[in-house]
């Protein structure tokens, strides 16, 4: 496949950390400010003074604390997707982690609110927990199940940007193995042996979608892949692509003599190692001639020594 020119999303690459945090420091910034005013317009309807501090304290107290429980939830999502035919038996996971989520929620916003408002002369006092969490845990969940939402809404648009690659042609069968007695042609006299074990056939080519387009990539130029949560990334000519598999499913459709497993989460293309560089404790760092770098462990150093000719 020919090298193509920086897209969208190798632009967008460098500045994603901070893109990804800047996104819900500023959502989280505007439910704060509509929150207040909302609750200031409440107030006043209803004919209760209430301070401004007070009701800033409120509502900031709540949202900083769900701020920090967003890595929370984004890992407990990785670990128990809804993607595909996952989602009925992940369902009842993300029921209970909605509980610990307001739980969690509530008992940290009330914290900081008895704080803020001992240090204004105060005291606030939450009420009977019995009575209070059955509501505060009905406006948690919308907020937990938007958060899943949210992150199933930006991980399509970044397939979408990124190129989602998959087989061209999926292997559901197998090819016969070559040394097998019971191939085509066989005398049938001759003396009968066990069958050797089917070879499952591999893909020369993957299909990718990308931002409209179609292209095929070759499994031969796969330069690395890496675990990506319930993705494998195929790094190929200075691009990176998505295809859904486990790193241990895919990599069983490789040339075991091309591509070989580094790490628990990366396997490298054997001719694409420029130098080895050993690090302490007998791990080492693959520079590869593209000009990435691919960490190998201790654990995996064997495959290479054994992949090597000679």
């Amino acid at each position: 496949m020919q090298a193509t020119a920086p897209n969208l999303f190798e632009r967008f690459r460098p500045y994603r950390r901070r893109a990804e945090v800047g996104f819900w420091l500023g959502l989280l910034g505007l439910q704060v400010a509509a929150s207040v005013a909302v609750a200031l317009v409440d107030a006043r309807s209803g004919g209760r003074v209430v301070a401004f501090w007070q009701v800033l304290v409120w509502e900031l107290s709540s949202h900083l604390v769900i701020l920090a429980l967003v890595p929370a939830v984004l890992a407990f999502e990785r670990r128990f997707p809804l993607d595909g035919g996952r989602f009925w038996r992940h369902l009842p996971w993300h029921a209970a982690g909605s509980v610990l989520f307001s739980l969690l929620h509530v008992a940290g916003m009330v914290a900081l609110r008895r704080l803020a408002y001992a240090w204004a002369g105060d005291r606030y006092e939450f009420g009977e927990w019995s009575s209070h969490w059955p509501y505060e845990y009905f406006k948690d969940v919308r907020t937990y199940a938007l958060i899943l939402l949210l992150l199933a809404g930006y991980r399509l648009f970044m397939l979408r940007l990124q190129g989602e690659a998959r087989v061209l042609d999926d292997p559901e069968g197998v090819r016969p193995d070559p040394a097998g007695g019971s191939g085509a042609g066989a005398p049938d006299d001759a003396p009968s042996t066990p069958a050797s074990p089917a070879v499952a056939a591999r893909p020369e080519r993957f299909l990718v979608r990308k931002l409209r387009r179609e292209f095929l990539i070759a499994a031969a130029d796969i330069e690395w892949v890496q675990a990506q949560g319930n993705y494998v990334g195929l790094h190929v000519n200075g691009h990176d692509y998505l295809l859904r598999a486990t790193l241990a499913d895919f990599l069983r459709q490789l040339d075991p003599a091309r591509h070989v497993r580094v790490h628990r989460s990366w396997v490298v293309h054997l001719d694409r190692i420029a130098e080895i560089e050993p690090l302490e404790g007998g791990d080492a760092r693959l520079h590869m001639h593209g000009g990435g770098q691919v960490p190998c462990s201790r654990r995996y150093r064997a495959n290479l020594q054994s992949a090597a000719p000679g």
